[in-house]
């Protein structure tokens, strides 16, 4: 889901910045407020943790590649879709500047998929699930495969509209490998709640108190 350099033109390329910038400010703002030493070695972990699942990429087709995500698994246990967009917009810098994976023109855009897309479906989802089911594995599961899978989908629609490849083509590639791809991530996020539950629950911050099925 890395966006390369030149898959995108340099004006849309801006365009995304622009919408990162104004949400990574945002971002900046809840770690100044919610940021403290209790906090600070989790938000490192998972940082560190979504810096790795994200290094293990399957190719899917017409030059992207296929892995986890994270946003959602950063959102729901830190309690902010803000969260997410903090940590993968620090990992996505490091990615693209230090490794080369994903472009820095592109930056923006992918910072918007699996940053702010994905942090705000998986904790939204996650928040409306535990009320309609009130049940952590199912909540967090689901939440963590949409988070997976609609931050593909927007990639295959920003790409489109880039002239990289045609929508339909684009969408059924993305879909369906994130789609495979979103039952890991959701396996993942649901054993990361639960194990952070079981060892430290004071860290653990669902937005829904008290949390239920842990």
């Amino acid at each position: 889901m890395h966006i390369p350099d030149a898959f995108i033109p340099i004006w849309q390329g801006a365009i995304y910045w622009v919408i990162a910038l104004v949400f990574t400010a945002f971002a900046l703002k809840w770690a100044k407020t919610e940021m403290n030493e209790e906090k600070l070695p989790l938000i490192a972990v998972l940082a560190a943790g979504i810096f790795a699942l994200q290094s293990f990429n399957l190719p899917v087709s017409m030059g992207t590649s296929g892995h986890l995500v994270g946003g959602a698994l950063a959102a729901i246990i830190l309690g902010s879709p803000f969260a997410a967009v903090f940590i993968l917009t620090m990992v996505l810098i490091v990615q693209g500047v230090l490794f080369g994976d994903g472009g820095v023109t592109t930056m923006g855009a992918n910072i918007i998929n699996m940053g702010l897309i994905g942090g705000f479906v998986g904790f939204y989802s996650f928040r409306l699930l535990m009320r309609a089911a009130g049940n952590v594995a199912v909540a967090g599961f689901i939440a963590a495969w949409l988070a997976c899978l609609v931050p593909a989908l927007a990639c295959a629609v920003e790409l489109f509209l880039a002239g990289t490849f045609p929508l339909k083509e684009g969408l059924v590639a993305m879909g369906l490998y994130y789609a495979i791809i979103g039952v890991i991530e959701g396996i993942v996020t649901v054993a990361a709640i639960y194990l952070i539950a079981s060892v430290r629950p004071d860290l653990l911050d669902t937005g829904i108190k008290p949390l239920k099925g842990v």
